[in-house]
């Protein structure tokens, strides 16, 4: 492990090709009209923006915080149909997600997205029979024609065999179904990017203190840096709101009368040690409606998740016992007493779900995308589900499409033009940049490990060529950052120079995995923190 004394030397100079400095940013947004100001870096901020670059738009995109730095990077981390949603007859919500999720598992981002099986036990006194489970999953793996195999009942033994913590105890049955598993902030991330090599001006930490006015149309934003203390302004022709569970506090900087329309719900997760291999996920019916989750997720256990109304701060949503005591509990149907030791946690997160105003019990509630106008003529977009997000990114350019007035101007192309399934940056075969990894490795010097290879690849697909490059030029940048993650320094300074990390939460949380294992201690959060200071 590298030691104190050496981080100062490491990662001196920005890479080649970094990322302009946050004063550049700054004074690019504040010289030019753009077309197009999205408010908000969650995955549907993020998605609009790509879309919109593409399209041929001047965008820029802010948030207040990091990139996917809220619900988006607290989700239970799955690109899924929605078995659930069979139950309340939604087939055709259920194909189009399944459309969705393959496109980007397999076209889009098949280096940041895998196939993940699951088990969906069948206990003794459970709300839902094998029968009924065994037509379920033959009819959610028809909608995505059979694209992951045909869903089918599994023995109790065979189904141990690849989770050998299942509870066997009154297991009748277990049925079997495919989906997909990711790395939320990963994906934000890789979106980003190709929002920027599109041609998005793109600046996280800078909070909007204030709109702009036109004639009483919201044309811009006031702004502030939250790292630099600096104040300044952009002006656009359109603006987005795009601030997740801040939607309506946004509205109201529009029209102070905004009626509220959303409503929270507050989702935890727990991030747990293995105890064992697991090859496939345990999804459990609770109830009727809910399902509680055990994923093997990043050599770790996730478990999750709660659904409850939230009505606070949502900068102050927070883990607290109950949450804690419930997932343990609901994970205690289908998961051994010994994978649930609380010694065994390495992390709890908390996020909160946008869903469309009104009354109910929240876990009824859809998962649907809300989109309207206020009377500045600024969009909200709120809601929706992280399989979806390209779909709700083209959703959103072709109703700025369909304003009158032709605001977006007459070199804008429309999204029915572009290519469906334009692939994020990096997209490779993970498995083949591994093994390069491996066999070329960072040279003079030992070869990659195997799995900093795997992770790099699963990771950053191709570009992890680039880190590699980086632990070649330096080789302490080849050091893990801790003795029990896979990450190298080399990711902490592309991070810096790349991928618009600013703190050390930006590094440690979302653009590597050392927080969710557990391993940010103080001391390599200081020695990130040295390295951030070094651009």
């Amino acid at each position: 492990m590298t030691t104190l004394q050496s981080v100062p030397a490491l990662g001196t100079h920005p890479a080649h090709g970094s990322n302009p400095s946050r004063a550049e940013t700054r004074e690019q947004l504040s010289k030019a009209t753009y077309d197009l100001l999205v408010i908000g870096g969650g995955i549907l901020g993020i998605s609009t923006a790509w879309h919109a670059a593409q399209s041929g738009l001047r965008v820029a995109l802010v948030d207040a915080g990091d990139f996917a730095g809220a619900t988006s990077s607290a989700s239970s981390k799955l690109l899924h149909g929605g078995l659930r949603y069979l139950q309340t007859g939604a087939v055709k919500l259920v194909a189009e997600n399944h459309f969705e999720r393959r496109a980007v598992s397999r076209q889009v981002a098949p280096h940041l997205a895998n196939p993940l099986t699951f088990y969906l036990p069948v206990y003794k006194g459970g709300p839902h029979g094998a029968a009924k489970l065994g037509a379920g999953v033959f009819a959610y793996s028809a909608l995505s024609a059979f694209g992951d195999g045909v869903g089918h009942l599994l023995s109790p033994a065979k189904a141990q065999q690849d989770v050998p913590e299942l509870r066997t105890e009154n297991l009748k049955a277990v049925a079997v179904y495919g989906d997909d598993q990711m790395n939320d902030a990963r994906m934000a991330l890789m979106t980003v990017r190709a929002a920027v090599e599109a041609g998005a001006a793109v600046l996280n930490h800078a909070e909007v203190t204030g709109l702009r006015f036109t004639r009483g149309r919201v044309t811009g934003a006031e702004l502030k840096d939250r790292l630099s203390g600096d104040e300044f302004g952009v002006d656009a022709r359109l603006v987005l709101n795009a601030t997740g569970p801040w939607v309506d506090h946004l509205r109201r900087l529009e029209d102070p009368n905004a009626a509220p329309s959303i409503r929270l719900s507050k989702g935890v997760h727990l991030v747990l040690k293995r105890t064992s291999p697991w090859r496939a996920a345990l999804a459990t019916p609770i109830d009727k409606y809910r399902i509680t989750f055990a994923l093997p997720w990043e050599d770790m256990l996730l478990l999750g998740t709660t659904d409850e109304e939230y009505e606070g701060d949502p900068a102050e949503v927070a883990v607290n016992e109950k949450d804690t005591a419930q997932i343990l509990d609901e994970a205690a149907f289908s998961v051994r007493d010994q994978q649930l030791r609380r010694e065994l946690i390495t992390y709890a997160f908390a996020g909160l779900r946008v869903l469309p105003g009104g009354p109910g019990d929240t876990a009824k509630a859809k998962r649907e995308t809300v989109v309207t106008e206020g009377r500045g003529g600024m969009l909200s977009v709120a809601g929706g589900k992280w399989t979806t997000f390209r779909h709700i990114g083209r959703t959103v350019m072709q109703k700025l499409e369909s304003l009158p007035g032709r605001p977006l101007g007459d070199d804008f192309e429309p999204i029915a033009s572009l290519p469906k399934r334009l692939p994020l940056p990096g997209i490779a075969n993970p498995r083949a940049i591994a093994h390069r990894l491996v066999v070329d490795g960072p040279a003079p010097g030992p070869r990659m490990a195997p799995d900093t290879a795997k992770h790099l690849a699963t990771h950053y697909g191709s570009l992890a060529f680039d880190i590699a490059r980086l632990a070649n030029e330096d080789p302490q940048l080849g050091e893990r950052v801790h003795p029990d993650a896979p990450e190298i320094w080399a990711q902490v300074v592309y991070a810096r120079d790349h991928e618009w990390a600013e703190t050390a939460d930006d590094v440690l949380r979302r653009r590597t995995t050392l927080t969710i294992r557990g391993l940010a201690t103080d001391e390599v959060r200081g020695k990130v923190q040295d390295l951030l200071d070094k651009k």
